[in-house]
């Protein structure tokens, strides 16, 4: 089986996984934003008891924020380094995590059907083949199960803003960090997704205020945005 996979991508986030956990670091956008989505996954699916599969978990900011709200979690990653710092981190936090390194394709020839909530944020915009992605995530999930996706849309807007003002101007990222050409739009991810037999039940955007500093979430999807599906029974 082919990884869908950049080595130049893993390598990048590989380079700064060490920082993963500092808040006033580069992952500080991540920081910001990850009780925004914790909140809004817990709201659509109540994530205590439930089986979770973190696809693309990096160094565990999510993982361990949805194993706090109670649910049995799994986090896959292909960057080895970031899940050293996700495994070391548990031993601050004392919290009980399943840490692979595997691919989302790969898992899922193995363990079909096996999760009732996966997640899949900010990582589709960093693989050669997000459709593939979004199908294995599927096939992850239970019937009547969630998959949740977050991406950056491709519009001059979200080059403006994700890009030159996040990278450049602002300096919240590193330069770098996304490629324009693999934006996606909410059309492309929806197609992918009902393709995949996920039914998209709602889309937000997420905006942020270089003022106020503060994240957002709410109907403006024109630079980053999150979905939620079920899967088809």
């Amino acid at each position: 089986m082919m990884i869908n996979a950049d080595q130049n991508e893993l390598d990048k986030f590989s380079q700064l996984a060490h920082r993963w956990w500092d808040p006033n670091s580069d992952f500080k956008p991540l920081h910001d934003i990850n009780p925004l989505r914790l909140a809004w996954i817990d709201g659509h699916c109540q994530l205590a008891g439930k089986r979770v599969l973190d696809v693309g978990c990096g160094g565990g900011l999510l993982s361990e924020g949805m194993c706090e709200k109670g649910a049995t979690v799994t986090g896959i990653d292909l960057s080895d380094k970031a899940l050293s710092v996700a495994r070391l981190h548990l031993l601050e936090s004392g919290r009980e995590l399943d840490y692979r390194q595997i691919s989302a394709e790969e898992l899922a020839a193995q363990q079909a059907g096996s999760y009732d909530v996966v997640t899949c944020m900010e990582m589709l915009e960093h693989v050669p083949d997000p459709a593939s992605t979004v199908a294995a995530c599927a096939a992850l999930t239970r019937p009547g199960g969630h998959v949740f996706f977050s991406t950056i849309n491709r519009n001059p807007k979200a080059y403006l803003l994700a890009v030159i003002g996040a990278e450049y101007v602002l300096r919240m990222l590193p330069k770098g960090t996304h490629d324009y050409a693999r934006f996606i739009k909410p059309s492309e991810l929806a197609r992918w997704v009902r393709a995949a037999g996920l039914e998209p039940d709602q889309l937000r955007g997420m905006s942020y205020n270089p003022f106020s500093r503060h994240y957002a979430l709410g109907t403006d999807s024109d630079v980053n945005y999150l979905l939620h599906t079920v899967k088809n029974v």
